[in-house]
Order: structure tokens, then C-alpha cells, then sequence
């Protein structure tokens, strides 16, 4: 999932990004409340999830700050 999201993400607008960020925090959500009573199949899911916000979160604050800059001169 690594290369497509990190291919995706630079195309898409800030809109689309911060939903595509909540889907995620919510299946990390899910998952983190899943696993409390059984067991998780895939327990390196919950690592993914949290770095693919991260590369998200990331990219919406460098856009952020690139705004800023061009809005400043």
C-alpha cells in the first residue's frame, strides 16, 4: 500500500487528503478496539495505518506552509 498511497497523495487536494486522513485514524480506530477482545490477524496493521497518516499529515503541512510562504511575498 506504501508506493500506491505514496504516489497518490502529492495529486490529490487538501479536502480530499484531510477526509482520506480521518478514514484512516478511524480504521486505526477500529482496529485498536477490535483487537481488545480477540486476536489480531495482522498486528503490523496498526503500524501501517499510523505511518500512512504520518505521510498524510505531512504533505498537508508542507502544502501548508508552502501557502503561507507564497502568500508572504
Amino acid at each position: 500500500m506504501k508506493s500506491s498511497l505514496l504516489k497518490d497523495i502529492p495529486h490529490k487536494t487538501q479536502a480530499d487528503l484531510t477526509k482520506l486522513v480521518a478514514d484512516k485514524q478511524e480504521a486505526l480506530r477500529v482496529f485498536r478496539f477490535g483487537t481488545t477482545g480477540a486476536k489480531a490477524k495482522n498486528v503490523k496493521e496498526s503500524r501501517t495505518i499510523r505511518r500512512d497518516i504520518a505521510r498524510i499529515l505531512t504533505v498537508l503541512n508542507a502544502s501548508k506552509k508552502a501557502e503561507k510562504k507564497e502568500e508572504g511575498k
